[in-house]
């Protein structure tokens, strides 16, 4: 899921068009989340693949690690990284959000 393909484009009074702003929810805890401890050459996109069988849902590892910096591929190296198990309803309630 590519997570900017729905986003709404707003037109100003003067006729430029913006992108909306993309909002994201706190993904909760669940019992079924899994803990991995990131080792060199690890990104979140081979993560994505490995647990979600989607690379394009990447941004899903950082945002439930609310502690890391959203603007890479690498996790820091020896990190403990939460995995969230229910990537389903967040990819649903993140288009609710943001339709």
């Amino acid at each position: 899921m590519n997570r900017y393909q729905d986003n709404r484009i707003l037109t100003t009074k003067r006729g430029k068009q913006y992108y909306a702003t993309t909002l994201y929810q706190d993904i909760p805890l669940s019992n079924n989340d899994v803990y991995v401890t990131t080792t060199v050459g690890d990104r979140y996109d081979m993560l994505a693949q490995q647990f979600y069988g989607d690379s394009t849902l990447w941004w899903v590892i950082p945002m439930a690690n609310n502690q890391l910096v959203k603007d890479s591929l690498f996790p820091p190296t020896g990190y403990t990284l939460r995995i969230a198990s229910n990537v389903g309803n967040i990819v649903t309630n993140f288009r609710l959000i943001n339709a």
